[in-house]
């Protein structure tokens, strides 16, 4: 791999990185407010329910920035079937993360000895973030010219 494409990759990787940030405050509000105040004290609703619906809430986030910002250059037409149709690939992609995110924080508040849902959730975003950019590059939002 020669360094420019090695540069533009870096480039790329550090915008999503940024605009997962959006998406993470969601994620985390959502799920603060949920377990905190909707589901506190149910195990089910804290620790499973919560984070479902603070994921639903934060892919929305997410796909808006990576379709409109973070890989714009490889829509090659802006229409309600290519939005759709990028929505249904992300959406699964990220299904697939959020599984390994959920399997990871459950295993950490289980090894942890119960560390609150919030700690355990920022240690799982860390490690299903990256799979998550790796899907989006080469599958969802793949260049032309690799395909």
């Amino acid at each position: 791999m020669n360094s420019n494409k090695q540069k533009i990759i870096l480039i790329r990787y550090l915008r999503f990185v940024a605009s997962t940030l959006a998406g993470t405050a969601v994620d985390m509000l959502v799920l603060w407010l949920c377990s905190d105040y909707l589901f506190k004290g149910y195990y089910w609703g804290e620790y499973l329910l919560s984070p479902f619906i603070s994921f639903e809430c934060a892919l929305l986030v997410n796909f808006a920035i990576a379709y409109f910002s973070v890989w714009k250059d490889r829509i090659s037409a802006r229409t309600i079937r290519s939005f759709f149709r990028h929505y249904a690939g992300y959406n699964l992609s990220c299904t697939g993360t959020f599984l390994l995110k959920m399997g990871i924080l459950l295993l950490i508040e289980r090894f942890s000895g119960g560390w609150d849902v919030l700690i355990c959730n920022i240690l799982a975003l860390c490690v299903s973030g990256i799979l998550n950019f790796v899907l989006n590059d080469r599958l969802v939002f793949r260049s032309k010219l690799n395909s």
